[in-house]
């Protein structure tokens, strides 16, 4: 079960909440915002060596809200997983967990 925090934002029309999306034992955080009447959601996944914060992506994001569409920002890993991860590498390339994590954000 998703958890969500409604952080609405300034914009009209526009509803952010911040998520925890649970999955293999963990929790996952991720950025879900959604325009009035919304027509679709695009997910952002990412994995090591990027983030839900990415200004790249925070601004596809936007121009995505502008038309009409829903999105989730997600980290694949949490914090303390990123931290090992930059040291040793091995998450970014398990592909069983980083799916198993997409099916849980999407369920």
């Amino acid at each position: 079960m998703m958890r969500t925090t409604d952080v609405t934002s300034g914009k009209r029309g526009l509803a952010s909440f911040d998520v925890a999306i649970p999955s293999c034992g963990e929790t996952l955080a991720g950025d879900l915002t959604v325009p009035q009447d919304a027509g679709g959601l695009v997910l952002f996944a990412h994995g090591s060596g990027s983030s839900r914060h990415s200004p790249r992506n925070r601004y596809v994001a936007s121009v995505l809200h502008e038309a009409g569409l829903a999105t989730l920002l997600m980290d694949l890993l949490t914090m303390d997983e990123e931290t090992v991860d930059a040291r040793t590498g091995h998450l970014r390339f398990d592909i069983a967990l980083l799916a198993e994590r997409l099916v849980a954000a999407t369920d």
